[in-house]
């Protein structure tokens, strides 16, 4: 009998990105209808990979190889929607690894519920993207990408409260911040295809860090700790670098993140 952990797997070991978001959706679909016909599939325990499989492209460089294109040039905008698909296809492996490395910790079946979800967000998310490259001309692996985007899920492999401080509150709130800038540049260059994928990427990763947000303080609160003190000791002690202004107050405040979690990490504060 299959187990949501073992689904968790297979997509953390499946390297295409295409057949990786399709058996994503495939496998979170599979536990929607599991949940609504009241027969919800056994969590389980397995053993997820160190890193996820990865296709022969892009060729994944260090941050400071990866080339800049200016962003007012087709070039670089191909670039910008080609950094992003790196990410979504990054965070469908995220979600499942949270999933699949954390099935142990005994959790409701709602936290289940919301990296489910979140994972079939970002496999949209990946396709939304790669359309967007085709339509350009080019596609997800013909340029190179940032070899550090597993980073964070290696230094809280651990620790389930970590994985949630440092990956949907830090790195997928940073992505509050800098979107709408994106979606202002291609609508300044008239590309409409972009701007809807990246407006449907910026409403439904509000909910992403609200799912962080919400299970980082239900574990606090299991444990008896304070989520600010211990948010700020587990960003200081897993998160590489300050946190960067200008932040997006609006939207983390919509996904349950006040300024008091986040400014005291700014570098000199």
């Amino acid at each position: 009998m299959t187990t949501l952990a073992r689904m968790a797997v297979e997509v953390l070991e499946t390297a295409d990105p295409r057949a990786k978001t399709d058996l994503s959706r495939a496998h979170a679909a599979h536990w929607r209808a599991s949940r609504e016909g009241g027969t919800p599939i056994d969590i389980g325990t397995a053993e997820p990979p160190d890193r996820p499989a990865r296709p022969d492209r892009p060729e994944l460089l260090n941050p400071r190889d990866v080339p800049r294109r200016k962003p007012g040039t087709a070039e670089g905008r191909i670039a910008m929607m080609h950094a992003v698909a790196h990410i979504e296809l990054n965070a469908v492996d995220l979600h499942w690894d949270v999933i699949a490395r954390f099935a142990h910790v005994p959790m409701p079946l709602g936290f289940f519920d919301d990296w489910v979800s979140a994972a079939d967000d970002e496999s949209k998310h990946w396709g939304l993207m790669n359309d967007c490259l085709l339509a350009a001309g080019s596609h997800y692996g013909a340029l190179p990408a940032h070899a550090g985007m597993w980073r964070a899920a290696e230094e809280t492999a651990r620790d389930l409260m970590a994985r949630l401080a440092v990956v949907p509150m830090v790195l997928e709130a940073r992505g509050l911040d800098v979107t709408p800038g994106m979606i202002a540049l291609f609508e300044r260059a008239g590309e409409s295809r972009a701007v809807e994928a990246l407006s449907t990427i910026y409403g439904e990763e509000v909910a992403h860090v609200a799912y962080g947000s919400k299970w980082f303080h239900f574990l606090c609160g299991r444990h008896d700790l304070d989520p600010k003190v211990v948010f700020h000791d587990l960003v200081r002690r897993h998160f590489h670098g300050p946190l960067k202004p200008p932040f997006n107050e609006e939207k983390r405040a919509d996904a349950g993140l006040p300024p008091d979690f986040y400014w005291p990490l700014v570098e000199g504060a």
